[in-house]
């Protein structure tokens, strides 16, 4: 599903697989519980249904260290066993993963059935085996589901990196369908997301080519700033060949790309952001000794406006402030 492959992980404790464990593996007292969970900027899932019998077993916290284009950040990611007597070996699992993901539901063993069923997170495929609608299965899996962090940052940027957005996996041993299907039914984020910002005022996501600010700075031979103080993003987004993306650079908190025919740079990194309100230091290098910095305040909004002769709503950055430093 995904090209890219770089699941190191540095562990907080060893991830178990949910079908695999044995009996020895089963501890009273978790070394981390769900109220871990819920100190994760991500959202986490858990079940408000279980089976009777099942108990919490486990919680694991794993974290993929950044790539090379990627800021310098550790992202978590966190899995749950539940189970219930060993002897019976039922469990249900869920798993996450931010990149390098394939499918899941896939089994080799001939004596296997595909179903579909509809959930609060989205259709989810299944495998499981053995064939049949009735009795407990050895095993069923789920395909990925996407959280609404990772629907939000995948439609900003298709091909960016996600930072909090997350799939996540569903596995079972020793249930039946029905039960599997009631236990994703009730499946709920451990935090109250409405009590919490949303993806884009936690992470601040500002994905503005940093020439839009370039052109908020007058020329150094001149002297007065702002220039131009609304800018139309939908048109910036679309205007491929004039703010090309292929080569942008994310470095720590500042986005950057070159300046076109010199060795120089444009750069930017918010300062502040608060919903549609940003504050961002912006700086530019022609490619000699001097790096020009300034302090820009802005909001982002809709405007009505006419085109062709057919009016249009435009999303437009506004500058309510500059400073030169």
């Amino acid at each position: 599903m995904m090209s890219r492959n770089r699941m190191k992980r540095t562990t907080v404790c060893l991830v178990l697989c949910a079908f695999v464990f044995l009996a020895s593996t089963v501890r009273s007292t978790p070394e981390l519980t769900l109220d871990d969970l819920k100190k994760l900027e991500i959202i986490c899932f858990v079940p408000s249904y279980l089976p009777d019998g099942f108990r919490l077993q486990r919680v694991d916290i794993t974290y993929d260290e950044p790539g090379p284009d990627e800021p310098k950040q550790l992202f978590p990611l966190y899995s749950i066993v539940y189970s219930n007597d060993p002897r019976s070996g039922g469990t249900f699992s869920i798993e996450s993963a931010r990149e390098g993901i394939g499918d899941r539901n896939i089994m080799e063993e001939e004596n296997t059935e595909e179903s579909e069923i509809k959930t609060p997170l989205g259709s989810m495929y299944l495998i499981y085996r053995p064939k049949g609608k009735d009795g407990r299965k050895d095993e069923i899996k789920a395909n990925w589901v996407s959280d609404a962090n990772m629907t939000v940052e995948t439609s900003k940027n298709a091909e960016g990196h996600p930072i909090l957005g997350r799939y996540h996996g569903f596995s079972a041993t020793g249930i039946t369908v029905p039960e599997f299907s009631r236990i994703v039914q009730s499946l709920r984020p451990i935090r109250d997301e409405k009590a919490t910002p949303p993806a884009t005022a936690q992470t601040s996501p500002l994905k503005i080519h940093p020439k839009v600010f370039s052109m908020v700075n007058c020329w150094i031979s001149d002297s007065e700033s702002p220039v131009v103080t609304e800018i139309n993003l939908d048109a910036v987004e679309k205007n491929g060949n004039e703010f090309n993306g292929d080569r942008l650079k994310q470095d720590g908190d500042w986005l950057q790309c070159p300046v076109p025919n010199t060795s120089g740079f444009m750069r930017y990194r918010v300062l502040e952001s608060k919903g549609d309100h940003y504050k961002v230091e912006f700086q530019e290098n022609g490619g000699g000794t001097l790096t020009t910095t300034s302090t820009i305040d802005f909001d982002i909004e809709k405007r009505s406006i006419q085109r062709d002769g057919k009016p249009v709503t435009i999303r437009v950055l506004r500058v309510l402030s500059y400073t030169e430093k």
